[in-house]
Order: structure tokens, then C-alpha cells, then sequence
């Protein structure tokens, strides 16, 4: 779930702008000088870029943190506990150069998933050359493979190899000025420079060529969603002109070789080509297992040999869907309150393994969903505690089963722990009362609204 965190922060932050109409000026001034500083499991701290605004930290916890937890959670189907940091509070802390040059690292690296190493990556038949070739262009970046172009389809490794280099690099230099950015990025940040002024030498189109020119290593993720645009296109070509005319190192990755991109401008799709091209295929059967047992060796989980040949023989595509596997089986297990069996393993992964049978929603699936969303188990939803971190899930749920089953109020009492109907209506009365509170309500309609999209996604 942290890998995806990073991958999805620009798609978050989007999100986020959408979903709460937050107005382009207030994004680009709040919203877009947040970055991921560090998670550690369900606890993410926001780093606050606020270097030009002066500190920011309190107006932006006190405005916009509910905005983004709840963007995060419909995104990634987790609830993170969020803390800020800001960097203009750290800078002012910072009293040494060396101190200030790493700030500096913070603010152009925010992106880089410091997990996504060479010694975390798994080397199989699929992807020996494109290791082989991103390491050696990690140890001589710009003097070997220029440029490095690693292709092939989803959750296969591309970007983990990519953030591999950039963090050996920075590792052992650290005076490299390393860039990683997703081509949806580097579109956006175009446009805004191009709309800020319709001048070639305005600052804004100074500063953005400024921050992608002044560096050693520019690795840019998902390449073919420039196709279709034209001054993205035009950007990036005397971009890649200038970093290559320099030596400086530039690593891309695409879902698809560069002969194949047929809307491509024909200038760009000659530089792809003009250094070394690399694939990823889907993994073997042998290095989905290793995968498997990293995974389980990294989070301590014990795991029948069956249940894991079970996964690595039924999804064979895509790693991003192995790891998610694991925490789908062992979050089951944990939510059932029951022992990693087989048959536990085939019903929580049935709609990974079977995606065309569609997930009955029962009153059980409704207790599972909401017990996740609040961190508490099933066991817990369905005893008779009282206290308000599980007292409120339980109505909540009551309150779901109500409306999205066509089950009785004595049906799901006795499904909830053998209660009596009219605690039934009791829950859902209650919940509908603060519904109709105006002042109260915003917070318990988010809280509904995520856990609706978690329940019935379609």
C-alpha cells in the first residue's frame, strides 16, 4: 500500500482539487507543495514545501487535512493518520551548508520511494538484462546506456527500477541533482507555465526549464501519455536535446517500445532509440514465487508453501497484484479473525482470481468492509463493547446493511451478533439524525460516501 501511495500522489492531489472544488490558484499555492516525506504503515507525514510562502504548516492542517485524507483513502482504500511537516520551519533550523543541500535533495525528490532499491528488486529470466542495464547506468550515470528506455506492461518493476538507480545514485553522490517525475507531471507542469505567460522568456517558462535542465539524471515515467500533445512533445525534445548534448543521464519508461508509438513524433522516437532499450516481461512462475517470499519474509507472515503456489500459479501477470494478494489474504484473516487456511485463501482472493464473479454484498461483507475501514475486527463489531471507537462503526454498519441489503431489520440483527430488531432501528435512526444535522453532518457523509465506493466499486 506505501509503494502505491507514491505512484498515485499526483493522481491523489487531482483528485483531491476535484472532488472539493478547490479553486487553481489556492491548488497551486497549498495543494501542490505537498509532498510524501515518510509512511510507515498506516502513518504518512506530509512534507509542506512552504520555502516561498513562509510557514504554512497550521493554516494548511486546519483547512485542507480532512480533504486529503479522505482523497487518500478513496484512492488507495486506506485511512492514513496524517502529520505535516514544513520545510520552511526546517530550513530555518538548517544551519550548515550540507544541511541546506539536502533540504534541497527534499524538495526536487519528493517522489522517490526510498524502498525501491536494486537489493529489494527480484531478478528473474523476465528482467535480467533491464537490471543488469539499469545498474550499470546507476553506477555511470550519463557515460554508458544514453538514453536507457525500459519497457513493458503494468506492475512489472519499470518504476521500481527506475527509482533503484535514482536512489544509488543520490546513495553515492551526493552532490547529483537527480530528478524523477511521471510524464503526467511534466505535462502539467508545461501547462502551467505556458498559461502563467504567453512568453517564451517569462519566468515561469524560465523556471520550469531551470528545474528540468540544471541536473545530472532526469528519469521520466509513463512516456507515452505525452502522445497527443503537442507542446509537452515540443518541451521534452529540446529537454532531452540538452541533457544529452551535456551527458547528463536520462532514463524513460513506457508500456510500449518506441517503434510502436506510432503518434509519437518521429524526432522523439529516434531519440528513444538512440541508446539502449530494454523489456520486463511477466515474471516466471519461479520469480513470482520469489516475489511471494520476499513479500512474506519482509512482513513476517506465515504462509503455507500451498497457498502460495495458489497465488503464484493464478496471477501471473502482474507483481503489484502478487504483493496486493498477500495483504488481501492475511487483512482477511485478520478481519474474520480466523487462521490462514486454503479455503481462506480462495474466498478472500475470489475477486482477484475469479474477477467475473461478482462479490455478493451481504451483511457479513458489509461488517468485513466497515471493520477494515475503522481498524477494529468483525469479532469486535459484533460484540456488545460499548466504547465510541467501536460503538460507532456498529451503528454505522447497522445503518448500511439497512439501506443497501433488502434483508428485514430482524434478519440483520441476528446476523449481527443475535440483536434484537429494534437495536437495528435504533442505529439506523440515530445515524439518520445526524445526517440531518447541518452543522455536524460533512465529516459522517464522507465517512458514508467512502465506505458506499468500498462496498459496491461499480
Amino acid at each position: 500500500m506505501e509503494n502505491e501511495l507514491y505512484q498515485r500522489w499526483e493522481e491523489i492531489l487531482q483528485h483531491m482539487k476535484v472532488s472539493f472544488d478547490i479553486t487553481d490558484v489556492s491548488y497551486r499555492t497549498f495543494i501542490k507543495i505537498l509532498s510524501i516525506y515518510s509512511v510507515e504503515d498506516t502513518n504518512l507525514t506530509i512534507l509542506i514545501d512552504d520555502i516561498n510562502i513562509g510557514n504554512s504548516k497550521s493554516f494548511i492542517e486546519k483547512k485542507y487535512n480532512r480533504f486529503l485524507s479522505v482523497a487518500i483513502e478513496e484512492i488507495t482504500g486506506v485511512h492514513y493518520e496524517i502529520s505535516y511537516l514544513s520545510l520552511a520551519a526546517l530550513d530555518e533550523q538548517s544551519k550548515s551548508r550540507d544541511q541546506k543541500k539536502d533540504m534541497k535533495k527534499i524538495r526536487l525528490n519528493p517522489s522517490i520511494n526510498p524502498n525501491y532499491t536494486f537489493d529489494t528488486f527480484i531478478v528473474g529470466d523476465n528482467n535480467d538484462y533491464a537490471h543488469a542495464a539499469s545498474l550499470k547506468v546507476a553506477e555511470e550515470p550519463g557515460d554508458t546506456y544514453n538514453p536507457l528506455f525500459i519497457y513493458g506492461g503494468p506492475g512489472l518493476g519499470k518504476t521500481h527500477l527506475m527509482h533503484a538507480v535514482a536512489n544509488y545514485i543520490l546513495g553515492n553522490d551526493k552532490n547529483k541533482e537527480v530528478l524523477y517525475v511521471t510524464s503526467e507531471t511534466f505535462t502539467n507542469e508545461i501547462v502551467d507555465a505556458v498559461r502563467d505567460s504567453k512568453n517564451e522568456y517569462s519566468t515561469a517558462r524560465q523556471e520550469f526549464r531551470k528545474k528540468y535542465r540544471d541536473i545530472d539524471v532526469l528519469l521520466i515515467d509513463d512516456i507515452q501519455f505525452i502522445i497527443g500533445k503537442e507542446s509537452t512533445q515540443m518541451e521534452f525534445f529540446h529537454t532531452f536535446n540538452h541533457l544529452y548534448e551535456s551527458h547528463k543521464q536520462i532514463i524513460i519508461s513506457s508500456d510500449k517500445h518506441p517503434s510502436t508509438m506510432t503518434m509519437l513524433e518521429e524526432r522523439l522516437r529516434s531519440r528513444f532509440e538512440m541508446g539502449l532499450t530494454v523489456d520486463i516481461k511477466p515474471p516466471t512462475y519461479e520469480t513470482r514465487m520469489a516475489i511471494l517470499r520476499k513479500k512474506v519474509s519482509e512482513e513476517n507472515i506465515i504462509l503455507d508453501n500451498k497457498i502460495l503456489d495458489y497465488i503464484a500459479s493464478n496471477i501471473v501477470s502482474n507483481i503489484r497484484e502478487l504483493q496486493g494478494a498477500i495483504i488481501k489474504v492475511t487483512s482477511f484473516s485478520k478481519l474474520c479473525d480466523d487462521d490462514i487456511t486454503m479455503d481462506l485463501a480462495r474466498e478472500a482472493l475470489a475477486d482477484m482470481i475469479s474477477p467475473d464473479v461478482k462479490k455478493e454484498i451481504t451483511v457479513e461483507y458489509i461488517a468485513e468492509t466497515v471493520a477494515d475501514h475503522f481498524g477494529i475486527t468483525v469479532k469486535d463489531l459484533l460484540s456488545s463493547k460499548r466504547n465510541s471507537n467501536i460503538a460507532f462503526p456498529r451503528h454505522i454498519c447497522m445503518y448500511l446493511c439497512r439501506n443497501i441489503t433488502d434483508i428485514s431489520l430482524m434478519e440483520i440483527g441476528s446476523r449481527l451478533g443475535n440483536r434484537h430488531h429494534s437495536t437495528i432501528l435504533h442505529s439506523v435512526e440515530l445515524i439518520e439524525k445526524k445526517l440531518k444535522d447541518e452543522s455536524k453532518n460533512a465529516e459522517l457523509k464522507k465517512t458514508l460516501d467512502v465506505l458506499n465506493k468500498k462496498i459496491n466499486p461499480q
